[in-house]
């Protein structure tokens, strides 16, 4: 009888723990991309930015459903200044491209979601950082100041480049709603996010001016604020949590 009570109750428990681990099992894509747009707020060597647009695209890898690398190319324009605001009369715009490789972390890695309705809503949430290049076009800018300046006018010509290219740091954070398909994987994602670009050179905003007449101690960088779809494919691949 004690025999009996005994091995029920390991069965018990076994079955409760191989139950846990099932329930914790799910299938996902191994790959997705993505497009995207959204506005996008300039800081750079001028005093004051400007809001320009910036479209995206994307493909990842998904290591687990959670963790992604990927490649992002963007497309978009950034200005900043104003010819008459502007304490020194600039401004410019920069038609730019570039291409990073990133890296996102999903709080969905690190927390027990299952069967808990606020973690599953907040496990799209990620964070990530990246690196790559940024190829820049100056379309627009004041190299020299106008004869109507309040100070110094005529001054210039301010020196940097039209073209250039400057090596890119992306720092994401952004929110994943996901969407199942008829058979119950997710397959379709919208995405939002907000990620700040800084560049490591003085080719954003074409100006490329001494520090010791203009103040040009920061990375030239620019924030964007987009929203986008993404869609999975390829092989499904088993996915394991023992929380």
């Amino acid at each position: 009888m004690t025999f009996n009570l005994l091995k029920a109750t390991i069965l018990t428990v076994l079955f409760s723990f191989l139950a846990t681990i099932s329930f914790a099992q799910s299938n996902y894509f191994k790959w997705s991309w993505g497009l995207g747009g959204g506005a996008n707020y300039s800081k750079t060597d001028v005093v004051d930015g400007n809001w320009g647009y910036t479209a995206t695209g994307e493909i990842n890898y998904h290591f687990t459903p959670f963790i992604t690398g990927g490649v992002e190319a963007q497309y978009g324009m950034v200005q900043g200044g104003d010819i008459v605001t502007d304490p020194h009369n600039r401004q410019f715009i920069n038609k730019y491209t570039s291409i990073t490789a990133n890296l996102k972390l999903h709080l969905g890695e690190f927390i027990p979601y299952e069967r808990r309705p606020f973690l599953e809503a907040v496990k799209g949430l990620y964070a990530g950082i990246g690196v790559g290049a940024i190829s820049n076009n100056i379309t627009d800018i004041v190299r020299y100041k106008p004869s109507w300046a309040a100070f110094d006018p005529g001054y210039g010509p301010f020196p940097g480049e039209d073209k250039s290219i400057n090596l890119l740091v992306p720092v994401n954070l952004g929110f994943n709603y996901y969407l199942n398909d008829g058979y119950g994987y997710v397959r379709y994602v919208i995405n939002f996010n907000a990620q700040s670009n800084f560049t490591f050179g003085e080719g954003l905003d074409g100006y490329n001016d001494p520090s010791t007449k203009f103040k040009n101690y920061d990375p030239d960088t620019f924030n964007v604020y987009s929203i986008g779809v993404k869609y999975f494919f390829g092989n499904i691949k088993a996915y394991r949590k023992f929380f």
